[in-house]
């Protein structure tokens, strides 16, 4: 077999048994709906009576679902990614990298992998898209699919690059919650950047996780949803994939680090 045989093949493994992982374990698959669903709810409802957008009639339920949808994809990078330490400690992880297999296959798959539990959650998620005022019918979902994939493989891939430099599952979650959920924050998943605060908007418009929301609301809402980027679908795309670039390149040269 050729070096990129022993690569694809590791990837492959170390995908699919993320996969599996996530699969075999109900309560995981419970949570990945149960969760978002009391967020958006009990943010929804609460926020329904004093939320107005300008310019469009959108209840809160509405434009908050989008946002919820990617909190879904960010909390499961996070949640799936720990699991480069867990293999550590149990050894797993030893066993890959004395195989035949490079550190980038190591990445691709492990990155795969939680984007791939992502993906899923968000799908389980987004069958609650009717009840959010949004037909199934009129969602572009390849442009949705594209975003969300994206997005995942570059969170997942920030996630792996965190967990190879912690050694401890408390210290990752520490640093996790201290840098992916402000980029959740402040990408307009729960506000729409508001013209009379010109710093807001300018710090959305750097942060990459923003262009997934605006690319999820144009899916969901049309190319003219409120509360998208302004812009196009195309420039999203291109943003969120610049990202995921950027990110994989990080985690492949964290692998190369020796422990």
């Amino acid at each position: 077999m050729t070096a990129l045989g022993y690569d694809l093949a590791t990837a492959r493994v170390l995908w699919g048994r993320d996969l599996t992982r996530f699969f075999r374990q109900p309560s995981r698959l419970a949570g990945a709906l149960g969760q978002p669903i009391l967020f958006w709810l009990i943010i929804g409802s609460g926020m329904a009576g004093t939320f107005r957008m300008p310019g469009a009639a959108v209840g809160y339920l509405q434009f908050f679902y989008p946002g919820v949808v990617l909190m879904v994809v960010l909390f499961a990078a996070i949640f799936t990614t720990v699991s480069v330490i867990e293999d550590r400690h149990a050894g797993f992880l030893q066993a890959v990298l004395a195989g035949p297999g490079s550190r980038a296959a190591l990445v691709a798959g492990k990155a795969l992998g939680s984007a791939s539990v992502a993906l899923s959650q968000a799908a389980l998620f987004l069958l609650l898209a009717p009840a959010a005022g949004f037909h199934v019918r009129s969602v572009n979902w390849l442009l949705l699919a594209a975003a969300l994939a994206l997005c995942a493989v570059a969170l997942s891939a920030l996630g792996f690059a965190v967990a190879w430099a912690v050694d401890n599952v408390q210290g990752y979650h520490a640093i996790q919650m201290t840098l992916l959920v402000p980029l959740w924050v402040v990408s307009g998943a729960m506000f729409p950047p508001s013209p009379d605060h010109p710093g807001f908007a300018a710090v959305m418009r750097a942060n990459p996780v923003a262009y997934a929301v605006s690319a999820a609301r144009r899916a969901l809402g049309g190319p003219d949803a409120p509360g998208a980027l302004p812009g196009s679908a195309g420039r999203d795309l291109l943003v969120l994939a610049g990202f995921a670039a950027a990110a994989l390149a990080l985690a492949v040269a964290a692998a190369r680090r020796r422990r």
